[in-house]
């Protein structure tokens, strides 16, 4: 294994799987993975629909008397097959920019209900665009259930619209302040608190039905839309469930936007601070294709900045499938994934708060969280009698593995004690 060739699995991928194959051509084989449809959509997968009708069971069982949980149920089976998808994809790069921009639209189960949509979240809006244009990103995630959910959009009414006058309620600012702040422009475009009221008008309507005869899933609802123009960072914006939809296709390529996303592409993949000129390049990209991901994604690729090797330290998220993908453990041998990640801090669909997971190395390097991940090391190398330590090290690392870190392998007192070397190696940490 050449050093390319490493730093190709390790980066732009989600670690190398046991023996896996070589790239011969690291940078074309990455380059191939954004081309035809994503091959993750023949996992299984709960429609939005089904999500919807199961928090609306939930709801119901007080009702019913009912002691099922189809949400629990729904979350389970599908993180499963998402979590399969992430050890045995042929294409791992595509899998990253999938859960990089999961994750830039965050919606999490810290409300506890959303859990019936965010797999169906990532498979309906994030994937279908993660080579395509960022703006239709934003309309598919801004109008899906999970996010109008979590948001508490389905509870926005606009305090002028019928329904508004009717049931004396108002509105609800979460969705346009997140989009704003998070999603598009960030603060450093300027809006205002003025801004982000009359977003929020421009959004009221855009809700949920649960009804089973009525097609479950987004909705606008006329009745509870403000009526009139409304004036967003300059902009007006009139006419129903249209100008909401003209909104986010003017934020989505607005050139702050394009510099935010840039920002985040360049420091996920290349270093926490990210270099000013690796940023302009990608920013460059996304404005002259009005925002192709798919061309900002292969220019990713180009950056000197990206193949500098191990200059990022893994997420409990990353360092969990790394670890499991290079022991190549079968199914019966697994560890629960998502209790591992959440255990070091990174349980899949919780983030805290709506800016999803931290990028940068201070917020997982503190000591009680790297002694965490040794003692799992410790845990997960007894599951490894059949590997080879050494020979897990050089598959895993290729070049990238020292000459002394492969010594104190090769020289430990137990074969426990080899493999927890390995994963628990500052080589082994990085990506």
């Amino acid at each position: 294994m050449d050093t390319p060739a490493a730093h190709a699995l390790i980066r732009f991928g989600l670690g190398r799987r046991g023996g896996e194959p070589l790239p011969a051509a690291p940078h074309a084989w990455l380059a191939r993975q954004l081309e035809g449809p994503d091959p993750a959509f023949a996992a299984p997968c709960h429609s939005a629909a089904e999500g919807v009708l199961a928090i609306r069971a939930f709801n119901m069982r007080q009702v019913t008397g009912a002691t099922d949980n189809p949400v629990r149920e729904i979350f389970r089976a599908d993180t499963a097959a998402a979590i399969e998808t992430l050890l045995t994809t042929e294409s791992p790069f595509r899998e990253r920019l999938v859960w990089f921009w999961a994750n830039h639209f965050t919606v999490s189960t810290r409300r506890p209900l959303v859990a019936a949509l965010v797999n169906s979240h990532i498979r309906d809006a994030i994937r279908p665009h993660v080579t395509g244009r960022f703006a239709d990103m934003l309309h598919a995630v801004m109008r899906h259930p999970a996010m109008l959910f979590y948001l508490d959009n389905q509870a926005s009414i606009g305090p002028d619209s019928q329904a508004g006058k009717r049931q004396r309620k108002g509105l609800n600012e979460n969705l346009a302040r997140e989009c704003l702040e998070l999603h598009t422009v960030t603060p450093a475009a300027k809006y205002s608190q003025a801004d982000v009221t009359a977003f929020a008008r421009v959004l009221t309507g855009w809700s949920i039905a649960y009804e089973p005869a009525n097609n479950p899933g987004f909705i606008y609802r006329a009745n509870a839309h403000e009526p009139g123009a409304q004036i967003v960072m300059g902009q007006s914006w009139d006419g129903g469930e249209a100008a909401g939809l003209a909104a986010l296709t003017w934020l989505g390529h607005h050139p702050a936007t394009y510099h935010n996303i840039a920002i985040k592409l360049v420091r996920h993949f290349t270093a926490d601070t990210p270099a000013p000129a690796a940023v302009a390049a990608i920013e460059t990209v996304l404005r002259r294709t009005d925002g192709d991901l798919k061309a900002a994604s292969l220019a990713l690729l180009d950056l000197k900045e990206a193949w500098q090797p191990l200059t990022k330290l893994r997420t409990p998220f990353d360092y969990v499938l790394a670890v499991v993908r290079a022991l190549d453990l079968p199914p019966g041998n697994r560890p629960d994934i998502n209790a591992i990640m959440g255990g070091l801090g990174q349980s899949l669909h919780n983030a805290p708060l709506p800016n999803g997971w931290s990028d940068v190395a201070p917020d997982w390097a503190a000591p009680e969280a790297m002694l965490r991940r040794i003692d799992w090391a410790y845990a997960v190398a007894a599951r490894t009698k059949a590997l080879d330590p050494v020979a897990t090290a050089e598959s895993s690392l290729g070049p990238l593995l020292p000459a002394a870190t492969r010594e104190q392998i090769a020289r430990a007192g137990s074969h426990r004690e080899a493999m927890t070397l390995l994963l628990a190696a500052p080589e082994f940490q990085r990506r």
